[in-house]
């Protein structure tokens, strides 16, 4: 199936729903549903963020430029996930705590709204990893329009870029709490840490970039090929990271990789990646 028939089953699927509020983060996969939710319902689509503190606040930026860009309806609501100790005492099921909470949310405004349906962007790609708050949306109801019409990533990215959407090749981010070891308190103070971090790093160019925190150590993931790039900065970023509260600030030699913090595990769960 070409690139234009795939578009064309999703918007079928899509349309099918009557209406639908999309989980949206602002990253490729969201940002695709709701485009073409919007160009098959019209009014009857709408976009929803669920902001906290797991959430970077340029993300949340991001998030408000696409759709603005795009000409989206967008809600930004909290969901409080740091009063839920099931999910900061940070177990290796966290995301099923977070998701559930958030669906509460989620499922109050399509209510509102009257609308038939809450969808997210999960595609085939997620189903191959171990993903509790998969497993978790699932079970409360929430749709997966990619995974109905049987789309991968790449054929999500394959799709916005041949559509010519800005956010094509946007490098996928997951939620802040993935950067902390499982059974490590997810805290406020350890995410703003992990937050300005990352924001310093992107600022300074490094585009796909992880701050893992190892009690008060920094570890720092970027791809292999932008290591020097890391390295030629490194006095400040030592520097920075210090003021932000860190001891140390290492760089990891295997560079950047999904759900890096699973490696010690026999086999677990995912980054909880923001499509």
């Amino acid at each position: 199936m070409d690139t234009t028939a795939r578009r064309t089953l999703l918007q079928k699927k899509i349309a099918e729903r009557g209406s639908m509020l999309v989980a949206f983060s602002g990253g490729v996969d969201s940002s695709l549903l709701a485009v073409l939710a919007r160009e098959a319902l019209g009014d009857n689509s709408r976009c929803v963020l669920l902001d906290s503190p797991v959430v970077p606040r340029e993300a949340i930026d991001e998030a408000r430029r696409i759709a603005r860009d795009y000409g989206l309806t967008l809600d930004i609501l909290p969901v409080a996930v740091m009063d839920d100790e099931r999910f900061t005492k940070n177990p290796t099921d966290r995301c099923s705590w977070c998701k559930k909470n958030s669906v509460v949310v989620l499922k109050r405004r399509a209510g509102e709204l009257g609308f038939s349906c809450v969808a997210d962007g999960i595609n085939v790609s997620d189903t191959g990893e171990h993903r509790p708050g998969l497993t978790a949306s699932t079970k409360e109801g929430i749709i997966h329009p990619f995974l109905d019409a049987g789309l991968t990533k790449s054929d999500i990215r394959e799709i916005a870029r041949a559509g010519g959407y800005s956010f094509w090749d946007k490098p996928s981010a997951a939620c802040l709490s993935s950067r902390i070891p499982y059974g490590d308190a997810i805290t406020g103070e350890k995410l703003a840490m992990v937050e300005r971090a990352e924001a310093f790093l992107h600022d300074n160019g490094l585009r796909q970039v992880r701050v893992r925190v190892h009690g008060t150590v920094a570890r720092i993931e970027v791809p292999k090929e932008e290591m020097h790039a890391l390295l030629d900065m490194h006095a400040a970023v030592a520097g920075t990271l210090r003021g932000l509260g860190f001891s140390y600030v290492t760089l990891d030699l295997e560079g950047y990789r999904s759900g890096s913090m699973d490696e010690v595990l026999a086999a677990g769960p995912q980054e909880n990646l923001i499509e």
